[in-house]
């Protein structure tokens, strides 16, 4: 399919912009439900969402552009992409964490977007079905809520991508530009990885495809003169600030973390197979089966299958492998690493729907039974997702049973609709069901249980309760993510007694439970009270004097 369009029929203008107003309105609707409906229903969790929301709000305050600061000192591991694009939603709807995971919520929405004009550009008919599969993909939905460095740098890889199969097919150089500018855009996000993925990716392409002159082709000048006069600036201006960024971010956070576990982040070779699989529910199982397809059609067919339409799934096999392989290599493993691959996974089942419905053919009964149940399991967790959180299990007696009876509902009902008639044109909407109602069960279920387990969000509220004055804050025997988390949401420097920071004057402390701070050598010239505890995550906290006073019991 050529991407040229087919002359109009009387009338076929005005139902054709009907369309795409129906088409804009689902596209936007999914969207704002599953990227940014319920942002600020529990706080920011982990170590990265807090750490990189607080680096973004000490740049915006100190009016810094160019280097990445966190508690008043450089932090180099990553780019600044992220920073900017969260120092822009701050100024725009001030400093929450909400705010921080709007950069995110946005770059997958442009992603979404540019799939959709792809596809209508050069797979007519079915741009929505591959924009709405993109959108609902659970790695797409689960880092679309996170603030942190990972949907920009995929969001940006997938879009130059794009634009450099939209130049191999039709041969315009505006295509290729927009290759070069999101590119160089990945590099901001992430660093030179973004440049070795689409390398790789493009290089596997061509090499199966025989066309090697592709990489020639590839490296257009004026493409490389724009590259380096968007990503270049930055990196000059942060090392000339900077001069140990180089080592910082070059040599250890990136040669470092591919080579060995300084970070502690070991994992086994199969570990990214499994979670792609998993970031592409609920499309897995079609996903296997266009992957299937593709391979065996290459085996059979060889080079002959890059001279037809059908080479646009053999360069989304290279794309989606590519970063599989790539990151499996690494010694250092993060799910967000492979997040690039799923946008190449999702299409790659947007062409496999395309190709099979236009042959009016339909999906076997065991590709129907696996999909549907796929699609209609992440249920069980979702309702119950309370207890997971406070029991780390999934409980047995009427809650498991109601949970699964609703799961299978909604597996018997894919079924039997995907068995009828329609088929393939029916597998979007039929598989979209489960997803929303997922991520409703999710948030509004577990939302508040989220907030309180995994975020010191509603640790920090209690601590500005009780609390006469904003005082120091101190942490013992805790999480990272705790003190990243603190940090953030007191908008203060945290202290360490394990790294031996301990505030000259009155402060509060945070400490696991059980432990009794006026029993530590560290603090016997200090009176200690007890002020409260955490339950939700078996912590305490104490309001701690200056030195040279008695403690008391």
């Amino acid at each position: 399919m050529s991407g040229t369009p087919s002359p109009l029929r009387p009338g076929a203008g005005v139902h054709q912009r009907s369309r795409a107003r129906g088409d804009w309105f689902l596209l936007f609707g999914f969207c704002a439900f599953l990227f940014f409906f319920g942002l600020n229903y529990f706080g920011l969790i982990g170590a990265d969402e807090p750490r990189y929301a607080q680096i973004a709000r000490e740049m915006l305050a100190r009016h810094d552009w160019i280097t990445p600061v966190l508690g008043g000192k450089p932090w180099l591991e990553k780019p600044v992409l992220y920073y900017w694009e969260a120092m822009l939603a701050y100024s725009i709807f001030g400093v929450s964490d909400w705010a921080a995971r709007v950069p995110s919520a946005m770059d997958a929405t442009l992603l979404v977007i540019a799939v959709y004009f792809f596809l209508h550009r050069f797979r007519p008919d079915f741009q929505l079905d591959g924009a709405l599969v993109t959108a609902s993909a659970a790695g797409m939905v689960g880092f679309a809520r996170a603030a942190s460095t990972d949907m920009p740098l995929a969001a940006a890889l997938s879009i130059a991508l794009l634009g450099w199969y939209a130049w191999h097919e039709s041969g315009r150089l505006a295509y290729l530009a927009g290759f070069y500018v999101f590119v160089a855009t990945g590099t901001l996000a992430k660093g030179p990885v973004a440049v070795f993925l689409v390398a790789l990716i493009i290089s596997l392409y061509a090499v199966a495809a025989g066309e090697y002159r592709l990489l020639w082709r590839t490296l257009w000048i004026p493409g490389i003169v724009l590259f380096c006069v968007i990503a270049l600036p930055w990196y000059v201006a942060v090392q000339f600030r900077n001069p140990e960024f180089f080592r910082a971010f070059i040599l250890q956070h990136n040669l470092a973390r591919f080579g060995t576990d300084v970070f502690h982040h070991e994992q086994p070779f199969w570990y990214f197979g499994v979670v792609t699989l998993v970031a592409l529910v609920p499309w897995t199982i079609i996903a296997l089966l266009a992957m299937w397809e593709n391979v065996h059609a290459w085996w059979t067919e060889g080079r002959t299958r890059f001279e037809s339409e059908d080479k646009l799934s053999g360069f989304l096999v290279a794309w989606l492998v590519v970063p599989v392989i790539f990151f499996s290599l690494s010694r250092s493993k993060l799910p967000g690493y492979i997040l690039p691959a799923v946008p190449a996974g999702t299409l790659l089942v947007a062409e496999y729907v395309r190709r099979h419905a236009a042959e009016e053919e339909r999906l076997s009964l065991m590709s129907i039974v696996l999909h549907s149940i796929v699609a209609a399991l992440p249920i069980i967790p979702a309702l119950m997702i309370q207890y997971i959180l406070l029991q780390h299990r999934l409980p047995r007696g009427r809650a498991s049973l109601i949970s699964s009876g609703v799961a299978l509902v909604l597996a018997v009902g894919i079924a039997l609709t995907l068995r009828g008639g329609l088929g393939f044109r029916m597998l979007r909407f039929v598989t979209l069901v489960p997803v929303v109602l997922t991520v409703a069960a999710v948030l509004k279920i577990g939302g508040a249980t989220l907030d309180e387990t995994l975020s010191a969000r509603r640790l920090a509220r209690e601590l500005a309760r009780v609390e006469a004055g904003n005082l120091p804050t101190a942490v013992f025997q805790v999480p990272r993510e705790t003190e990243y988390s603190l940090a953030f949401y007191r908008d203060q420097v945290i202290e360490s007694y394990d790294r031996g920071e301990i505030p000259p004057r009155d402060h509060l402390l945070i400490t696991r439970e059980g432990f009794k701070p006026e029993t530590t050598q560290l603090l016997a010239s200090r009176r200690v009270s007890f002020l409260g505890n955490f339950r939700a995550q078996h912590l305490e906290y104490y309001w701690v004097s200056a030195p040279g006073t008695l403690h008391e019991h």
